[in-house]
Formats: structure tokens, C-alpha cells, sequence
């Protein structure tokens, strides 16, 4: 069965860090583009981060630029989102999703996605 399975994610206080897990079932992970989305109350999704092997590159929105790290973890066919200082403006529901191969972060076809996971920055 083709899954993305987050884990992760609750109630930290600004300036905290978190750490959310994004794990592939049934496919190779390494061969995909894998972007972290999130979405606030009343805001539109947006991208957060990527990371790509297609062409090596890795992405992030300049709201976390200097904040959060993408990495993966091939033998354990997972993605992480450190995040680091974090804001309350970073209170969402953050989503990871998979971009098949040959994808890089430019692409929109991600068709593999994760459940979803809240991540609240508050004192």
C-alpha cells in the first residue's frame, strides 16, 4: 500500500524548535520530489519547503528561510522538517506530499500526501 505517513508536530512556545517526520510506505522516497506544505485558519495553503535528488535542489519559503532545515533519511525512507525559532505566524496544519520522479521543486504534481499534523507556537 502506497502511503506518506507524518509524524510530529503539537504545542511549542516561540523561539522552540520541533522536529516533523514525513515516512514513505510502498515506494522509494528518495526518487521523489517531497514538499511540506501548511495551512493556517482562514489562509491559503503554501509552501514551506521542498527537497529534490532529480536535479539536487531543496526550497524554502522566505518566511522560514534561516529557520527550517529539510533533510531525508534514505535508509529510513524519511523526510524531517526541523524548525527552529519558531514563530507564532508558523501555527498550521503542516501537510508533506510526494512529486514522482523526475520531479524537482518547481513541480505541482505531488500525489502522494500525508495526513497532516498541527503545529501551535504559543506561550
Amino acid at each position: 500500500q502506497v502511503q506518506v505517513v507524518q509524524s510530529g508536530g503539537g504545542l511549542v512556545q516561540p523561539g522552540g524548535s520541533m522536529r516533523l517526520s514525513c515516512a514513505a510506505s510502498g515506494f522509494i522516497l528518495d526518487y521523489y520530489a517531497i514538499g511540506w506544505f501548511r495551512q493556517a485558519p482562514g489562509k491559503e495553503r503554501e509552501g514551506v519547503s521542498c527537497i529534490s535528488t532529480s536535479d539536487g535542489s531543496t526550497y524554502y519559503a522566505d518566511s522560514v528561510k534561516g529557520r527550517f532545515t529539510i533533510s531525508r533519511d534514505d535508509h529510513k525512507n524519511t523526510v524531517y522538517l526541523q524548525m527552529n525559532s519558531l514563530k507564532p505566524e508558523d501555527t498550521a496544519v503542516y501537510y508533506c506530499a510526494a512529486a514522482p520522479p523526475p520531479s524537482n521543486c518547481r513541480t505541482n504534481m505531488y500525489n502522494y500526501w500525508g495526513q497532516g499534523t498541527q503545529v501551535t507556537v504559543s506561550s
